[in-house]
């Protein structure tokens, strides 16, 4: 790329940064463990995260006993398992109380976070913890029994193991347990040495006292550049790889967060709900490290599948924040006791992982009365990149604007900057940008070239510096050479009424190249291909048009929600080859 070449403007941006303007003030905390104490130091006594169950029952933490419990995961991991500083720990639970006391302890130890799904198949649970080198593991007991094939073959010294109502009162825990045990068969047998994270704690408590243990000096030697997360890609597109991000780079993303919302935000007061995962980056920068900074309450579903998951949350708590993905959303809008009963107390919700459709947004508008803001980001950026500014409407069928620090071009596949108005790759350079891929120096400099990281995703900016995604890199389809964006057929397939939700690929064709394939998920039963397709020629030029509709019952997902179209082409591939 010409070295020379331009930069958009970030001028036109900074009236929607509030008084952080077009830069970034330097970090205001050398490390993540000066941050998350200092936010136990103000709230102290008020709620910091409740776990609300599907049937209602919860347990909660307050700030203190988060930093409390916190430090003594710090001093059990450096003093009694006698981990070093930079040693990987994979912490592999739902959301729950456990996560945040185990998450910020490992950080407190100057330690480094591996997020790990705790769905993960023992293959994928091996690919990562080989890879990462992880040293020990949290593990939640409901899948403690993945464990025996695979942990003879890492360099796993220690499995403790945690388990959903961790915390809770004695009553509650053990009605959830019992009917996890006896009656859904959820507790298997764990046959590798463990310990439970309750003992961990009051282990590491004990040497705490014992040696009169400063938990401070275990991240003296903390900067900016120190690594502090291991978070793996989706693997939507590829095997997943761990994504180097530092101290610094985690800060610098909650300023630049900040800097667009925050004078949204009522310290101490909000409530946010937090049905995405923690251990995805999404989750884990917004829901947790921006709103734990704040003071807010945090309300944790371990699962949001069944959607009706999440009704004893909206039902119990003034929820006044929400985060999630364009699948998410529509589920709720196909609730009645939702729709019915829209939450009074919302602010907003944000979007990310996956295009928001504009038929999910408006009818989101219409019911709760309040906006889905959509961001962007990437698990490389920490990830947040653009977000649609709060102040007045946020546009539709947008990421927004960059964030504060952050310098954007759309280039070609020559990597040359594409004219106003034209589809080019975003490519991305700011603080937030990883350090690179974990062990992997080939792939590390595939994806950041000359201080850009070159993010696969096809944009467009229009000419008041709002961003649109048009789709993925990898996605685009090619029909008789004109470019198919899968976003733009399925958003057209989103405003039938009949229809749940839909993924488009391309597919081999020996006349046109590839051919657009639709795979829909109806409301209800009676949908036809043909009517989708009739319904696509009224709305789409004749090649965008599926040629092929399959009608099923689910989509295959990421733990967030994001449709896996990768899924779907190797499910393709294996039927009929090619």
């Amino acid at each position: 790329m010409d070295p020379a070449a331009p930069i958009y403007d970030r001028k036109p941006w900074a009236v929607h940064y509030g008084a952080a303007g077009a830069e970034l003030p330097p970090p205001r905390h050398p490390h993540l463990a000066a941050l998350l104490r200092e936010a136990a130091g103000r709230f102290g006594a008020q709620v910091a995260f409740t776990t609300c169950m599907p049937n209602g029952m919860h347990g909660s933490l307050r700030y203190r006993d988060v930093d409390a419990h916190a430090d003594a995961f710090a001093v059990y991991l450096r003093e009694v398992l006698g981990l070093a500083a930079g040693a990987r720990v994979a912490v592999q639970t739902p959301n729950s109380l456990a996560y945040p006391v185990v998450a910020f302890g490992v950080l407190k130890a100057g330690c480094v976070l591996v997020n790990t799904n705790p769905l993960y198949t023992p293959a994928e649970m091996l690919h990562q913890f080989t890879d990462s080198g992880a040293e020990a593991l949290v593990i939640v007991d409901m899948f403690g029994d993945k464990l025996e094939t695979i942990l003879a073959q890492t360099s796993i010294r220690k499995v403790i193991v945690a388990e959903v109502p961790q915390f809770f009162p004695a009553v509650p825990r053990a009605v959830i347990r019992g009917v996890m045990r006896w009656w859904n068969r959820a507790l298997p047998a764990i046959r590798v040495p463990h310990v439970r994270l309750a003992q961990a704690l009051a282990e590491g408590a004990a040497a705490r006292t014992r040696g009169s243990i400063d938990v401070g000096r275990y991240t003296e030697g903390l900067g900016p550049q120190t690594l502090a997360l291991l978070q793996y890609t989706g693997g939507t597109t590829g095997v997943a790889k761990g994504a180097m991000l530092s101290h610094g780079n985690l800060l610098a993303n909650l300023e630049q967060a900040f800097a667009v919302g925050r004078s949204h935000i009522d310290e101490g007061r909000e409530v946010v709900l937090t049905a995405l995962p923690l251990y995805h980056i999404f989750a884990f920068t917004f829901n947790l490290l921006c709103f734990y900074t704040t003071g807010a309450r945090n309300v944790l579903v371990p699962s949001p599948r069944p959607i009706g998951n999440l009704q004893r949350a909206f039902d119990n708590y003034p929820i006044t924040w929400a985060s999630g993905v364009n699948t998410l959303f529509n589920a709720l809008l196909n609730e009645e006791w939702f729709t019915a009963f829209p939450p009074k107390h919302l602010k907003a919700a944000v979007a990310g992982g996956a295009a928001l459709q504009h038929p999910v947004a408006e009818r989101w508008r219409r019911v709760t009365g309040t906006v889905i803001a959509e961001g962007y980001g990437l698990t490389e950026s920490s990830p947040v990149v653009a977000f649609n500014p709060l102040t007045g409407s946020p546009r539709p069928d947008s990421i927004g604007v960059p964030v504060p620090g952050t310098d954007v071009r759309l280039v070609d596949d020559a990597g040359v900057p594409v004219s106003a108005g034209e589809p080019g790759e975003l490519i991305v350079r700011g603080p937030q940008v990883m350090q690179g891929y974990w062990q992997r120096p080939e792939e590390s400099a595939q994806a950041i070239r000359d201080g850009w990281l070159y993010t696969g995703d096809v944009a467009v900016m229009d000419d008041d510096g709002y961003f649109r995604i048009v789709d993925r890199k990898k996605d685009m389809i090619l029909v008789s050479g004109f470019n198919v964006y899968p976003n733009e057929v399925e958003d057209a397939i989103a405003q039938m009424d009949e229809v749940l939700e839909s993924a488009v690929i391309g597919v081999p064709d020996p006349r046109t190249g590839e051919a657009v394939r639709a795979y829909v998920v109806p409301l209800a039963d009676g949908l036809t291909e043909e009517q989708v397709r009739s319904h696509c020629r009224r709305l789409l030029t004749d090649y965008k048009v599926p040629k092929t509709v399959e009608i099923r019952r689910e989509l295959p997902k990421t733990p967030i929600g994001k449709i896996l179209r990768k899924d779907l082409r190797a499910e393709y591939r294996a039927r009929h080859g090619g």
